[in-house]
């Protein structure tokens, strides 16, 4: 009785008085395109010097090192050739200097930026000079604390002189070794 009642429930729903569900669409499928990435050789580069193919293509094979293996090329380079790129800088600076020469006399600029050093601080006003330097910046303790451990260190940097003054007096009242930079 039991296989029966299946063959009629299968029936229902096979007949044309119950429509069977609507049929899954077929979706469109694409085929896939795998991006390419090759670099442009065929185009020659627009170059203000003309260079022998012979260094072209050095150059060229030089451009597609890694940023570590051009670090060991310059390296290789400067002991094969015994020359490094410090032994260069003289030279460009006694050029500046002829060139300077002939301009006149040199005007020396003012500084503009110092930075403040905390150089020292005795254990007996440790205390003090936290307050100080919480006062003149936004440091939580714990920070303020850190900056005075492990000396010397930098306090300010890049203020005026007049805001190192005022920094270097209040720090030196709470008993810190200060030095304007």
């Amino acid at each position: 009785m039991a296989t029966n009642t299946l063959s009629t429930i299968s029936l229902a729903l096979r007949s044309p008085s119950h429509p069977s569900p609507a049929p899954k669409p077929n979706f469109l499928h694409f085929p896939t395109v795998k991006p390419t990435y090759r670099r442009l050789t065929h185009f020659r580069p627009i170059s203000a010097v003309s260079a022998p193919e012979k260094i072209e293509e050095l150059g060229a094979q030089i451009s597609l090192l890694t940023l570590e293996e051009a670090k060991i090329l310059v390296d290789y380079l400067q002991d094969k050739l015994g020359v490094s790129a410090a032994s260069y800088a003289p030279v460009a600076v006694a050029g500046a200097a002829v060139a300077g020469a002939d301009a006149g006399p040199a005007v020396v600029e003012e500084k503009t930026e110092f930075d403040v050093v905390i150089e020292d601080v005795p254990s007996s006003s440790r205390i003090s000079v936290i307050k100080a330097v919480r006062a003149l910046t936004s440091l939580a303790l714990k920070e303020a604390k850190e900056l005075i451990e492990g000396l010397p260190k930098k306090f300010k940097e890049g203020v005026s002189k007049d805001e190192a003054e005022e920094a270097k007096k209040q720090l030196e009242e709470a008993g810190a070794k200060i030095a304007i930079v």
